[in-house]
């Protein structure tokens, strides 16, 4: 007698095909669009002013200034900012009552509307719709910034939280170098097509959004804010595999456990979450990582990268192309970031990243300043060599980390909250790097990177003086290394308190 066995095929550490598909499709439809607003602008900044002024000119019948021009130029640069600020007072709300799929789903909507405002806004002469598209793409950043970090931790088993994590990061660098690519000259960045290019992220959203409709919401979200432990159920056996009811159970005892030890009090609400000491310091960790990502001198890099390439004497066509260079750089050492989530500790690596770009800063800022005064042909690859070396530091921990660290040092109800003020300070962060950084360049010139480095120092202290360690722990557990506050580094006996 012959017995046939059905054997399944084991998960590879935990991954499902469904998991990696969710990962890649919520990267290429929510992520990766947000990058490409941050990168879009770079390359064609003269064409599109040009097109504002004659505008004003034939529309309005005002003729502007270069200084006019150049406010204006800013405007429509940080509305987009200004539209994430704004997100991220409600994007809590939002996760919460429509859920963290439901959430990108109106995230997802709100950039194919700013899609078809950039698209017609050449054909309709409209500087309005221009800077309406760029707010709206802000606001859906905001709640992508919020909705979709929460989403991937609560739809992977704990054991993937760091690799799923870090999708965040990697779909940002990868849509700077989408942007990059596309609005070379020679393909959408021209007088006559750069609406398109604009737009272009449209096409990685629609089909995401697609499949998003079919995708399970957070098994998570069911269970603690709705209820429905069917719904969860259901979600988890998707998420898990068919063949993996024992896990799923597990999982479903976990979150009952969780419900039912969460109060009716436990905070939810933003004055809550405020008025409750033992959040403060995972809100400072939170808030300040989220700062410091944007403050550290990563966006100034890509915001002015050919500026200050051709500063460091390389020419107009070679900074080009070494602009490109570096966005493929970032991209490639995002990469590794799944990898080392996965096999390193957070603090680690946090301390090295903070510390690596704080040199590559200070060590740039002395490049440039020598190169001023030499005009040394060695210097000007040095200086390019310490772009590199800051990338790769900042894609250690700065990068990947900053996105996903308020969901393992915070349980479900605050965790929303948490997130959005987060997302909050990432926005204003950014904000103040548009606005001041070239003003820092005209004032400090190549010393402009100091405050920068003094940002990463303050990084790297906060890590090693109030960051436990979340790798390999539950919210809850992690809870109990954060409860005395400022105080809560060491026990009584002096012992580190996340060992």
């Amino acid at each position: 007698m012959v017995v046939v066995m059905h054997v399944t095929p084991p998960k590879v550490n935990g991954w499902t095909p469904l998991l990696m598909l969710i990962c890649l499709t919520v990267t290429l439809g929510t992520t990766i669009p947000v990058g490409y607003f941050f990168g879009v602008l770079n390359a064609p900044a003269e064409i599109i002013k040009k097109w504002c002024q004659d505008i004003l000119a034939a529309e309005y019948d005002t003729i502007v200034t270069a200084g006019q021009l150049d406010i204006l130029w800013t405007s429509i640069v940080s509305i987009y900012l200004i539209g994430g600020i704004c997100g991220s007072f409600f994007s809590a709300v939002v996760s919460d009552k429509y859920g963290r799929k439901g959430c990108m789903v109106i995230s997802s909507m709100l950039l194919i509307v700013s899609g078809i405002l950039f698209n017609w806004c050449r054909a309709a002469k409209s500087l309005e719709m221009l800077m309406t598209g760029r707010f709206l793409g802000g606001i859906a950043s905001a709640l992508i910034f919020t909705a979709q970090p929460m989403y991937l931790l609560e739809s992977a088993p704990s054991e993937l939280s760091g690799s799923v994590g870090v999708f965040t990061c990697i779909g940002v660098t990868g849509g700077i170098l989408l942007a990059q690519v596309v609005t070379l000259s020679h393909l959408l960045g021209s007088e006559r097509l750069w609406p398109y290019a604009l737009s272009f992220y449209c096409l990685l959203v629609i089909p995401s959004l697609l499949l998003l409709w079919w995708f399970p919401e957070s098994p998570r979200w069911l269970y603690l804010h709705k209820q429905d432990s069917a719904g969860s159920e259901k979600a988890l056996l998707r998420l898990r595999g068919r063949n993996a009811e024992e896990e799923v159970h597990q999982e479903l005892l976990e979150l009952k456990a969780t419900l039912e030890a969460k109060s009716s009090s436990e905070a939810s609400s933003l004055c809550s979450v405020l008025r409750n000491r033992e959040l403060w310091l995972p809100l400072l960790l939170v808030c300040s990582f989220q700062a410091t990502q944007q403050l550290s001198g990563i966006n100034a890099i890509f915001f002015y990268s050919l500026s200050i390439l051709t500063n460091a004497g390389f020419s107009d066509g070679a900074a080009t192309w070494l602009n490109l260079g570096i966005g493929s750089f970032n991209l490639c050492t995002s990469l590794l970031g799944p990898l080392l989530i996965r096999r390193f500790p957070r603090r680690p690596l946090m301390m090295i990243s903070c510390s690596m770009c704080a040199l590559a800063l200070l060590a740039m800022s002395l490049g440039l300043f020598f190169l001023e005064r030499s005009e040394s042909t060695v210097l000007t690859y040095f200086c390019a060599a310490f772009i590199l070396t800051f990338i790769l530091g900042f894609q250690l921990g700065l990068g990947p980390i900053a996105y996903f660290i308020g969901s393992e040092l915070l349980e479900d109800s605050p965790r929303p909250v948490a997130m959005s003020m987060g997302s909050l300070f990432s926005w204003i962060g950014n904000f103040l790097v548009g606005m001041c950084f070239p003003l820092l360049q005209s004032v400090w010139s190549s010393f402009a990177f100091i405050p920068c480095m003094c940002v990463c120092l303050y990084c790297l202290l906060l890590t090693w003086r109030y960051l436990p360690e979340t790798r390999g722990r539950e919210p809850k557990d992690v809870k109990l290394l954060m409860s005395h506050g400022l105080s809560s580094k060491r026990n009584g006996s002096g012992m580190y308190l996340s060992t």
